[in-house]
């Protein structure tokens, strides 16, 4: 079967007589007649009973004919759907990037391209900056989220497009106040001084592992290395146990069912976090991957922060005397 002759035994099956269906269809009535017979020599079984000027289905017409209406609706959806495809009006895009950004930053931006594009579809992973970039190499995804500086783009075919900044914050057990501590071992009890010093550290990539291990030798100098994980969440609730204590971007904190809650975040002297959308340079240009960059950055820029307390005096001192 082919899909002309399911049209015209549509057309057929659903007009009072040839005649009709061949206007309706534009094409001359023998023609019709012909390609009913070559549909029914195919299938191997009659779809009408022929009648003085009338036709009446079969069994296996009508068993046909709802198979048939079924998929030439479904044909029709589709060709209507590359038509958008080619128009820019829809599209797949597949993204991945890291988990806070995924969940704070990409929702927003999303709805906000649904007012422009309604049809466009995603497919979004979760996952590391390296990962992230494997990914991209391999044509897998259109756009990767990941913190600028943190994987080295070895290709001049990408292109980055700021997203968002969020600051570093110290994140700690919400019973330790570090408002007035100018250093952790002498002014802090000895059981609040070990979990101060119960350090959790990440391995998202071997240049940021190297600069938040270089800042924990300088802001704690008695540090030990508690624990090293591959994701925040999990970070962040060893925090809010009571276990230890981690530098994270602020917005890794919405990573958790419970926010903020549990900890005190404090601010830090780190840079902020940049995180920008890396593209094969063919993209940026091309809707709806073009309108989606600039819904990234406009959600970006509308994203809400948790609240970050003032920096710890020991914080602020051992950064003063780096200057």
């Amino acid at each position: 079967m082919n899909l002309h002759q399911l049209r015209i035994f549509c057309a057929i099956a659903q007009s009072a007589t040839l005649t009709q269906a061949a206007k309706q269809l534009g094409l001359a009535q023998p023609t019709l007649s012909q390609q009913l017979s070559k549909l029914e020599q195919k299938i191997g079984a009659k779809l009408f009973d022929r009648g003085l000027n009338q036709m009446e289905l079969t069994n296996a017409g009508r068993y046909l004919l709802r198979r048939a209406q079924v998929i030439l609706y479904e044909v029709d959806q589709a060709q209507s759907a590359l038509r958008q495809f080619a128009s820019g009006t829809r599209g797949i895009i597949r993204l991945a990037g890291l988990n806070s950004i995924i969940r704070e930053v990409v929702p927003l931006a999303i709805e906000r391209l649904n007012a422009q594009f309604p049809e466009v579809e995603f497919d979004i992973h979760e996952m590391a900056p390296a990962e992230v970039l494997d990914l991209l190499y391999t044509r897998q995804v259109n756009i990767g989220l990941v913190a600028a500086n943190s994987v080295g783009l070895s290709s001049g075919s990408f292109k980055e497009f700021p997203v968002v900044r969020d600051p570093y914050v110290f994140a700690v057990p919400s019973g330790i106040d570090l408002a007035a501590i100018s250093d952790p071992d002498t002014d802090l009890p000895p059981d609040q001084r070990k979990v101060v010093n119960s350090c959790i550290r990440f391995n998202f990539a071997s240049q940021h592992s190297r600069q938040v291990e270089y800042w924990y030798q300088e802001m704690l100098p008695s540090h030990r290395l508690f624990a090293q994980c591959r994701s925040y969440e999990v970070a962040l609730s060893m925090v809010r146990a009571g276990l230890g204590v981690c530098l994270v971007p602020a917005l890794a904190v919405y990573d958790n069912c419970c926010g903020s809650g549990g900890m005190n975040l404090y601010a830090t002297d780190r840079p902020d976090r940049r995180t920008v959308a890396v593209v094969p340079s063919q993209y940026q240009r091309v809707e709806p991957y073009s309108a989606f960059l600039e819904a990234l950055r406009q959600a970006g820029s509308a994203v809400r922060m948790p609240p970050i307390l003032p920096i710890p005096p020991f914080i602020a001192r051992a950064a003063s005397s780096r200057l």
